[in-house]
């Protein structure tokens, strides 16, 4: 038997975020999803380091590469149509929690545990909710970096999307964040030149 998930995970490639707003530079979703996963692993890592967490790092990092896999069904819904009011997040969320149903669906039965704590909420432990606020976090940091990005380019479009992802990390209450936001954020700002 031929199993579609992974085949049909790789078209993250083809989703783009940001519909709604003009880009001087598109991101996929699968370019996302690789920052997420590394910032996630950030997260994990100063928290272990410098708040006494006992985070696994690993695991944070995948949670934060497959955080958005059920956008290949649902495809990336705008912040501001997703978070209209209450009953539209809740809707949206069980749209997600459906589309990441049927992708464990389209694995192996044996590999299906292990995933699904990747692709849906309802089976997450205690350690994974912790890892869950990470990558919520890692998310936003992802879509506050992309907005330095295209202000640095010259594009004010994102101008109040950065203030209020800005506000969003700060109303997370995760203090990795606000470590992450002092001492790495402001490196993005600067050229190439100004890196090495």
């Amino acid at each position: 038997m031929n199993y579609h998930f992974f085949a049909l995970a790789s078209r993250t490639k083809y989703i783009h975020r940001w519909a709604l707003m003009r880009n001087t530079t598109p991101e996929t979703l699968s370019q996302h999803s690789y920052e997420v996963a590394a910032l996630s692993h950030a997260l994990a890592t100063l928290g272990n380091k410098r708040l006494e967490k006992q985070y696994d790092s690993a695991r944070a990092a995948l949670m934060g590469l497959y955080h958005d896999v059920p956008e290949i069904i649902t495809g990336d819904m705008p912040t501001p149509i997703k978070y209209f009011n209450g009953k539209m997040r809740e809707a949206y969320a069980a749209v997600e929690q459906h589309a990441g149903e049927t992708l464990l669906n389209m694995l192996p039965e044996d590999m299906r545990e292990e995933y699904a704590s990747l692709l849906t909420e309802e089976t997450q432990n205690e350690a994974d909710k912790a890892l869950r606020k990470l990558v919520k976090a890692a998310d936003r940091l992802s879509a506050y970096i992309k907005c330095l990005e295209e202000k640095k380019a010259g594009n004010l479009e994102f101008c109040d999307a950065e203030a209020a992802t800005l506000e969003g990390i700060h109303k997370l209450d995760c203090p990795e964040a606000e470590i992450f936001l002092e001492e790495f954020i402001p490196s993005y700002t600067l050229s190439l030149d100004q890196l090495k």
